[in-house]
């Protein structure tokens, strides 16, 4: 049974369902949900009349969505998903191309929590689909009919349950920020914030559970605290291109250097437990765009677009007068400033305490 899932392609480890997949997932939310995003936030502002037309009216029951250029593009989120973590698993196409129809299952049925349970039943899907890939003459109908099976099966047993799980996770999380800003601001920067240096996907984690409000505004400044204060930090030894590559690009390219020096990660860490709670008790900055946006940081300054969207609707729907000049202070110290100042303070401290030595920082660009 062992050599048969090898030569299938099957090969179950830690490594490959929840590093590898999950950084799939992101990339899939990114394409479609983040960008849809984009576009419908670039349509609004600038006033662009082929990203602001409707171009075709859904019917979902009773309710009708009017869908825009971005609409349509965020509409294909659990397509997008599942074929990301298709590619990932190495899928062969039959069952890459049948997990367009399982993702879309997953995440209509799975409701807020959609992205969670596509990242689940598209895992499952597809190495259903791998066991039985190129096993019969029939190939083409075999492969594809198992996949969607499967994946369409699965989605209907466990995709609302996830769905509602991962929800009722996230909406616990953003109560005990309105609650508690000051401890969860601190404690939803810090752990987001690890979450994007790790090299698992913090953006996944925060569109599976809906990270909005407070604590998206803190999930927000914990990601920038580490990308925009690795960047600064390690200027000395990276230049312009290491600058570019962490401030904007991620700061997981440190995991390398926190391996063999766990302290060089101390100063990011101790700026993200201080921005975290600025953000939710002083400038009350809030994640209302998408929530994988809280989980993207200063990555092609996402996360700087996500917040300045939600503003953007809180504004067109009323529930917020207008965008302030203290908004605009508050995005620009927690995401920038603040990091590039105390990240490298705190890590001169610790190079003259001989805990971090010349060299550690040091990337392979």
């Amino acid at each position: 049974m062992r050599e048969f899932f090898k030569k299938q392609g099957v090969v179950p480890s830690w490594k490959t369902y929840f590093v590898t997949a999950m950084g799939a997932m992101a990339q899939g939310l990114f394409c479609t949900l983040l960008v849809g995003t984009i576009l419908n936030t670039i349509g609004q502002q600038f006033n662009i009349g082929f990203l602001t037309k409707t171009l075709v009216t859904i019917k979902q029951g009773a309710q009708t969505i009017d869908c825009t250029l971005g609409g349509l593009v965020s509409l294909t989120v659990g397509a997008g998903i599942s074929v990301a973590i298709g590619v990932s698993l190495k899928a062969p196409p039959l069952v890459l191309f049948s997990l367009i129809p399982v993702g879309f299952a997953a995440n209509a049925l799975g409701g807020a929590g959609g992205p969670l349970a596509v990242y689940f039943v598209a895992i499952i899907a597809c190495e259903c689909g791998k066991l039985v890939s190129k096993t019969t003459k029939i190939d083409i109908l075999v492969t594809p009919i198992v996949t969607a099976l499967v994946g369409i099966g699965l989605s209907w047993l466990i995709a609302a349950p996830i769905g509602t799980a991962a929800a009722a996770v996230g909406e616990a999380v953003k109560w005990a920020t309105a609650q508690q800003p000051f401890l969860m601001g601190i404690l939803v920067s810090v752990i987001i914030g690890v979450a994007l240096t790790l090299p698992i996907s913090s953006a996944a984690i925060c569109a599976a559970l809906g990270l909005t409000g407070l604590a998206g505004g803190a999930a927000v400044a914990g990601c920038c605290a580490q990308m925009v204060g690795f960047a600064v930090m390690s200027f000395r030894e990276n230049r312009w291109g290491g600058l570019v590559a962490q401030g904007i690009g991620t700061s997981m390219l440190q995991m390398p250097n926190i391996v063999k020096n766990p302290r060089i990660w101390i100063p990011p860490t101790l700026v993200s437990a201080i921005t975290g709670p600025l953000a939710t008790c002083l400038f009350k900055m809030e994640m209302n765009g998408t929530a994988v946006s809280a989980g993207m940081g200063t990555c092609g300054f996402v996360g700087q677009i996500g917040v300045y969207s939600g503003w953007v609707s809180d504004v067109a729907n009323g529930t917020k007068a207008a965008i302030t000049a203290m908004d605009w202070a508050g995005l620009v110290l927690i995401c920038f400033v603040l990091p590039a100042v105390l990240t490298p303070l705190l890590g001169a401290l610790l190079r003259k305490l001989g805990w971090i030595k010349e060299g550690d920082l040091k990337l392979e660009l």
